[in-house]
């Protein structure tokens, strides 16, 4: 593939940046001047302008560009610390440090904001001054390279700073820092399975790196190896007894292997030593709230929001509960943070979706989306969601897994029948499902599984931007040797999940998008299909904020666009393997449940039982954002709700398309 042509704009931008170079800032922002009426949407533009414009002593001139700047790129750290050195130039300290203090917050690479900290803050503020003092040795002790990666990361310049740390890497192998930085990148771009790698060797090269160990949890647990992540937890926490970090840390992997007992101990304690952390209230608010004890979970959640009262999260985890009301005085404060330029963007976004859920409580509809689309928004700036990328990649899986691919690979796979997936979109009654069914004395639930989506992305390998992605393609030439070790180890790698059971679910929803590589390792295992109107189920998305992934779900359009590439998929492999799939529509679970429940249970080829209908009764921690929903009798109040909203919802229709909403009609 050829490289792309430089823009206008680049090649303009690139002589200005020489003219800078020279000192020339005057001539560089006359030329910035121009270009921002034709780049207006280019924050390079803004970013360089304002630094003309301090440079010329016109202070005023560069605020208003830095607002602007901010306006294009929320959360864009050298906006704030350009505002820094404005303010700074101009005498007004106290303007300064804030301003620095919140660069730092969206990067904490900009070393430029710490030495500011550092010149300016007194003893009155011991604390920042010698986290600012530590943070400036530590960045100037990295190497170039490193500091120039970290700066990339923060600005989501993936691509470039996995680049530079690999050629960095190529010199200094068993650099563990580089190490920690290029496994940050795996993190952020999903690719656990290389930065599960790298971290297990730099703890292997450096046993006594505790921050590398730190890293290697946290990877361990994103790909739910919770016990080997427990492990390594109990060995930071048993090194460093007096570490709260390396404490709350242990007792989230409790959590994560049921041991609820120790990690809210761990949780109660920590909160009696350090009252004013917020994090610490969020975290034993998230273990109160998955064992079910909902009003203690409330009560930590709002001490989390004392302890930061512009804790967005906070918020937003009251409003998560699905059943919680608002006072007066928590949306007087939700709406002043969320309109205070100070409040970080991560806060904003959260602090949106809770006014939205609160005023659609109130019913006040156009209130309700106004700050759903706000949060939204922001959201969207946080990530870099390709929706003409991912709608190729649906449509690769039709072209690649025909019924000719199907017979070829006939008889191949793990003999186990004990998996059943239940795939769709989030917000569309998989969470119900597995409730249901994991009240049957023969099914377990688990949890959303990440196996599957793991191996998709291994067998995919590791790609340059412009390289044509290998999966699905390559699944026709693997052998039946293949097919059958990778079946196995999702058996195996999934069992510490399950108890003694026969059968136990899996419900990541994104699976439907990998049907095919499931049913070539595992063609035994069944697969439900939980599908939602696409009207009720799109909006549902649209004003969830999740903890990770489901990028799809920011933006009307987006999301509309993949639930039609979704269902056009789901039809794909109704033709190609056909009766394997059982499709369950939400609303007929609502109207009829036990109708529903003895189909499913007939597929599923197991004896009904009573308790799949009192799914309510039955105790289990639940960690997805119905978990308070599917501790209540089925009610039917949520399946129109998304009517309320209808006079703002053209872009989800337009996305969706006159097909799919003659098939689902509103």
């Amino acid at each position: 593939m050829t490289a792309e042509t430089p823009s206008t704009a680049q090649v303009e931008l690139a002589n200005i940046r020489e003219l800078m170079k020279r000192g020339d800032m005057a001539a560089a922002s006359e030329k910035l001047t121009v270009l921002s009426e034709t780049a207006s949407e280019n924050y390079e533009v803004f970013f360089l302008k304002a630094v003309c414009e301090r440079h010329t002593n016109k202070m005023p001139q560069a605020l208003e560009t830095l607002q602007k700047l901010k306006t294009i790129r929320p959360g864009y750290g050298r906006a704030y610390q350009e505002e820094g050195h404005v303010f700074l130039a101009m005498g007004e300290k106290d303007k300064a440090v804030t301003a620095y203090r919140q660069a730092i917050s969206y990067n904490g690479s900009l070393l430029a904001s710490w030495r500011g900290l550092v010149n300016l803050l007194d003893n009155d503020s011991a604390q920042m001054l010698e986290e600012a003092k530590s943070q400036v040795f530590k960045l100037s002790s990295l190497p170039p390279e490193l500091l120039s990666v970290r700066n990339m990361t923060a600005e989501g310049r993936y691509y470039d700073a996995e680049r530079l740390c690999r050629h960095f890497l190529m010199k200094n192998k068993t650099h563990v820092e580089g190490m920690r930085l290029l496994a940050d990148l795996g993190v952020k771009t999903n690719v656990l399975d290389d930065a599960e790698f790298i971290l297990e060797s730099a703890v292997e090269f450096e046993p006594h790196n505790n921050l590398a160990r730190n890293d290697y949890v946290g990877v361990l647990y994103r790909r739910q190896k919770y016990e080997l992540a427990l492990k390594h937890a109990k060995i930071l926490k048993d090194r460093e007894p007096h570490n709260l970090d390396y404490e709350i840390g242990y007792a989230n992997q409790c959590m994560a292997v049921g041991d609820y007992s120790p990690a809210m101990e761990i949780y109660e304690r920590a909160i009696v030593a350090k009252a004013e952390r917020p994090d610490l209230h969020l975290v034993y608010g998230h273990g109160l709230k998955t064992i079910g004890h909902i009003d203690p979970a409330i009560s930590a959640y709002r001490n989390a929001y004392k302890a930061r009262e512009n804790f967005g999260d906070a918020y937003w985890s009251l409003a998560n509960l699905k059943t919680y009301k608002f006072t007066q005085d928590e949306v007087t404060a939700m709406k002043k943070w969320e309109d205070d330029d100070g409040t970080h963007i991560e806060d904003r976004a959260h602090l949106n979706f809770a006014l939205g859920k609160h005023y659609e409580d109130a019913a006040e509809f156009e209130a309700s989306y106004i700050h759903y689309e706000k949060g939204n928004s922001l959201r969207q700036t946080q990530i870099n969601y390709d929706s003409e990328g991912m709608s190729q990649r649906l449509k690769l899986q039709a072209s690649i897994c025909t019924s000719a691919f199907f017979e070829k690979h006939k008889g191949s796979g793990h003999p186990s029948t004990d998996p059943i997936f239940i795939v769709g979109l989030p917000r569309a009654g998989s969470t119900l499902l597995e409730q249901i069914l994991a009240s049957h004395s023969q099914i377990e639930g688990t949890l959303e599984l990440p196996n599957i989506q793991t191996l998709s992305t291994r067998l995919d390998g590791r790609r340059k931007i412009d390289e044509p992605p290998r999966y699905p393609a390559i699944l026709s030439d693997m052998d039946k040797e293949q097919l059958v070790k990778f079946g196995e180890a999702f058996i195996n790698d999934t069992r510490i999940h399950r108890s003694d059971t026969p059968f136990f679910i899996d419900k990541m929803p994104n699976n439907f998008r990998h049907i095919g590589l499931i049913k070539l390792i595992l063609p035994k295992a069944k697969i439900i299909d939980a599908r939602r109107h696409p009207m009720a189920c799109c909006f549902s998305g649209f004003k969830q904020l999740f903890a990770s992934g489901q990028e799809f779900t920011y933006g009307l359009t987006e999301i509309g666009t993949y639930y039609r590439d979704y269902v056009e998929l789901m039809d794909h492999w109704d033709d190609v393997l056909p009766g394997d799939i059982l499709r369950v529509q939400y609303e007929d679970v609502v109207a009829d449940t036990e109708t529903q429940v003895r189909r499913i249970l007939d597929y599923l080829e197991l004896p009904f039982e009573q308790a799949c209908l009192e799914f309510h009764k039955t105790e289990r921690s639940v960690r997805t954002p119905s978990s308070e929903q599917v501790r209540q009798p089925i009610f039917k109040s949520g399946l129109e709700q998304w009517r309320n909203f209808e006079p703002w919802l053209d872009p989800l229709k337009n996305a969706l398309g006159p097909d799919i909403l003659k098939r689902y009609p509103i």
